[in-house]
């Protein structure tokens, strides 16, 4: 399962070009699991009262200044911990039991949403209190987000790693089809204080069904210890093994420069197509819908093909350029459900990729980079796009992200294909497989 972390190992092959069928699947074979039924099914409602916040947070900062860049800066404060700190989280998560510390994360992420949700019912809400919330859950999230991510393999064990990890993504994604349209309905009715105090108190599902779970049914795997360097061994570990360093990598560039939605959809609601927060509702959902469809088929899915990651994420890069120029509402409508099946295609199939291929003493610690890279890169995405927005409009805005991203994926598909000893080959005859990885060996045997 692991690639080994020694300075010499050599790439598996079939990274990128693996001629063994893949295993079929049962979609949801990992929720016959009693600890991971309980942990999905308070994620669902937890992760709905977050899509509810997350929603009502972006508008009521919109709202309140009238401003893209200031959406980008809230999106920056709730990211920026993770860039910071994200690699410290890690080195937590191996060192302490998985199941308590969550115990302490969901409670503050409780406590957050209430404190928000206090000030915006009391009438008293500045944005200063936005960007505060914001960056303390940024600051909970640094620990919450490596340890949920490797809970998952004490909770289902190593043959449903793959499928468990998709359905967290499907139950993220399904919470984001309720979430926004319940936001948007509390928000026109009540105000935004509501989905504040929902998003506060939708934590105590997570609460329960961690208290419920039976300990000795978990994959325990051993703890670190306290000692220096931990830090540096977890970074040298990535470095080693290109199977990880390179989805890492494009990750990074997806989430900077692809994931900035709070920022282009805000704005084509309000300033291209003049829909109000229930347009900004309907484009969130749909995206949902897109990124639901993409989870539940990477369940399917019995491998995670790191050509499929590279090619995933051109195809998101080159539709977001499409969508950024779309001349009207129904061709926009149209694009962002694939936009949101690619986009969550190439987030499950780095996640289970990188877990798959990492020794389970160092998940903590490989997952603590993979998710700072990720969202760490928000601080500098957010900002810069919502400038990019006021000042050059936001179709501008959402094509450099677009073009950005798919320029990393062929960059990172090309490393990829070396690292294994690959080249691409275009044959453009007609009935011929167009673009493909081909061993160099069959290549250099066909030159002969």
């Amino acid at each position: 399962m692991s690639t080994g972390s020694g300075a010499d190992s050599a790439p598996a092959p079939t990274a990128l070009d693996n001629p063994v069928r893949p295993r079929k699947t049962s979609m949801f074979s990992s929720l016959k699991i009693r600890n991971y039924r309980l942990f999905a099914t308070g994620a669902v409602v937890s992760n709905t009262g977050t899509w509810m916040a997350r929603i009502t947070q972006d508008w009521l900062v919109l709202s309140l200044t009238g401003s893209s860049a200031a959406v980008g800066i809230t999106t920056a404060m709730q990211f920026l911990p993770m860039l910071l700190f994200g690699l410290y989280g890690g080195v937590i998560a191996d060192r302490f039991a998985k199941r308590n510390l969550l115990f302490l994360t969901q409670g503050a992420m409780s406590l957050s949403g209430l404190f928000l949700a206090a000030l915006t019912l009391s009438g008293h809400v500045q944005v200063w209190h936005v960007y505060f919330a914001a960056f303390f859950t940024g600051l909970v999230t640094v620990v919450d987000n490596p340890t949920r991510q490797s809970f998952v393999s004490e909770m289902v064990g190593p043959d449903q790693v793959r499928n468990a990890v998709s359905l967290n993504s499907a139950n993220f994604q399904s919470a984001r089809l309720i979430g926004p349209a319940v936001a948007s309905a509390l928000t026109a009715a009540v105000g935004p204080g509501w989905a504040f105090l929902a998003n506060g108190l939708s934590f105590l599902a997570p609460l329960t069904g961690l208290m419920l779970m039976r300990t000795g049914e978990l994959h325990h795997t051993a703890r670190g210890s306290r000692g220096k360097g931990q830090l540096r061994e977890g970074l040298n570990y990535v470095s080693k093994n290109p199977e990880l360093i390179w989805p890492i990598v494009l990750v990074g560039f997806i989430g900077t420069f692809g994931f900035n939605f709070p920022i282009w959809l805000s704005a084509f609601a309000d300033d291209i197509f003049h829909g109000g927060v229930g347009m900004y509702g309907l484009f969130n959902t749909l995206m949902a819908i897109g990124s639901l469809a993409g989870a539940l088929l990477a369940a399917r899915r019995g491998t995670s093909r790191l050509r499929l990651l590279a090619g995933a994420a051109v195809a998101f890069g080159v539709l977001q350029i499409v969508a950024a120029f779309a001349p009207d509402l129904w061709l926009f409508v149209a694009l962002i459900v694939p936009i949101g099946i690619l986009g969550l295609t190439v987030n499950v199939t780095a996640n289970s990729s990188v877990q798959m291929a990492t020794d389970p003493e160092m998940r903590g610690r490989v997952m603590s980079l993979f998710m700072m890279v990720f969202t760490g890169g928000t601080p500098l995405g957010g900002p810069l796009f919502g400038w990019l927005a006021d000042a050059y409009g936001v179709r501008v805005s959402m094509a450099v992200g677009g073009l950005v991203c798919a320029l990393a994926a062929v960059g990172v598909g090309l490393m990829l294909g070396r690292a294994a000893n690959l080249r691409l080959k275009v044959d453009l005859r007609r009935g011929r497989q167009h673009v493909q990885f081909v061993p160099r060996e069959r290549e250099l045997a066909t030159a002969a």
